[in-house]
């Protein structure tokens, strides 16, 4: 099909899963002890993460467009990252002492570590992850707000969401060029979708064993 339809139809596929998504994600609430501070605990690793892998596709990437955008999502997400850690010092957590707490990487990161065409990358990374982000911090906004953090509220609102905006419409963009043929669609198809499965894994394994509802994405 054309890149348009396409990207219309992934759109609609994407934007079907990330509201089952949302809902779980708000129909839930933190177990007793994990209050914001311990959320955006969680949404450090993420960030890192997110920077690691944008970094790592860098350094591979051949497609100039893609690289650059690798380029500015990696220098954003390793700007939340620093936002979050200030955040986390004025609500008296020391974020130092919060890597060392961090554990191996997610499955979400050795999914996408092991993505290898460019098509996939841009699919899985920077269309549905960043989209899912979005979601995720809606919650998260919301949450803050009910529990009177205008702050932490105003940090995600403001600064981190129209960053994971960017990436996600970025993404988009991208994959009107890179998408155009039928193998290239159905790789994006295939990665996006398997980042939202992996995504739904991890939301449900935290909510059950940690307790860990309404977290921040990256």
């Amino acid at each position: 099909m054309k890149p348009e339809e396409f990207l219309d139809e992934l759109d609609r596929k994407v934007g079907e899963r990330l509201a089952h998504i949302g809902a779980v994600a708000r129909a839930a609430e933190p177990a007793s002890g994990v209050g914001i501070p311990a959320l955006l605990a969680t949404a450090l690793k993420k960030e890192l993460e997110a920077t690691e892998e944008a970094a790592l596709w860098l350094t591979t990437e051949t497609d100039v467009e893609v690289k650059l955008a690798l380029a500015r999502q990696c220098g954003d997400e390793a700007r939340h990252y620093r936002l979050i850690a200030e955040r986390l010092r004025a609500l008296g957590v020391d974020p130092g002492a919060i890597p060392a707490k961090f554990g191996p990487p997610t499955p979400m990161f050795g999914y996408l570590k092991g993505l290898g065409s460019t098509v996939e990358r841009v699919a899985a990374g920077q269309f549905t992850r960043e989209a899912l982000a979005k979601v995720h911090n809606q919650a998260f906004i919301d949450y803050c707000e009910s529990q009177g953090d205008a702050e932490t509220a105003r940090l995600y609102r403001e600064v981190i969401q129209p960053d994971e905006g960017h990436h996600h419409e970025m993404g988009r963009r991208l994959l009107t060029r890179l998408a155009v043929t039928e193998e290239a669609q159905a790789l994006a198809r295939t990665a996006a979708m398997r980042t939202l499965e992996i995504a739904e894994e991890l939301q449900e394994i935290a909510r059950l064993k940690m307790g860990i509802c309404r977290a921040p994405g990256c």
